[in-house]
């Protein structure tokens, strides 16, 4: 029956709060959180929300930036260019900017995690060796 009332919706192009909510599998919340950060528009009719099918595919597009990690600062830039841009070129150009540089920093936090990752290693090695070597004997000095 769910998926008969989706259907209903797509074919109005107009979506509740709870139908995007389950299509997304995300809270109502979130999706509040989205339309006060103005990345959503929808209609009020009393105080139902009703989303638009632009609604819903910003809501999509914004769900996979953020899976991308860009902030929602830069997908509301993506947004506005997209809005007010007269071909898509400005927008595709931006877009590829964002994610060279994402890339770039993914891949130094890579690096930084592999470097993380052999000294753990080190220090395990270290730790086993001393284990293996017998029991620890108290230095002198040292309380017991």
């Amino acid at each position: 029956m769910g998926q008969i009332n989706i259907l209903q919706r797509t074919m109005t192009s107009v979506y509740t709060i709870t139908d995007l909510a389950k299509e997304f599998e995300i809270t109502t919340r979130a999706i509040r959180h989205y339309e006060d950060e103005g990345l959503l528009n929808p209609q009020r009719d009393g105080s139902n929300r009703l989303f638009s099918n632009r609604d819903r595919v910003r809501l999509k597009l914004a769900l996979r930036g953020k899976r991308l990690g860009f902030s929602l600062a830069e997908i509301r830039e993506l947004f506005d260019l997209y809005d007010n841009a007269g071909d898509e070129r400005p927008q595709l150009e931006a877009l590829l900017s964002k994610l060279e540089r994402h890339r770039a920093q993914l891949e130094q936090r890579r690096e930084d995690l592999n470097v993380m990752l052999s000294e753990i290693t080190f220090f395990e090695n270290q730790c086993r060796k001393l284990l293996a070597a017998g029991p620890n004997k108290a230095k002198p000095g040292a309380s017991q």
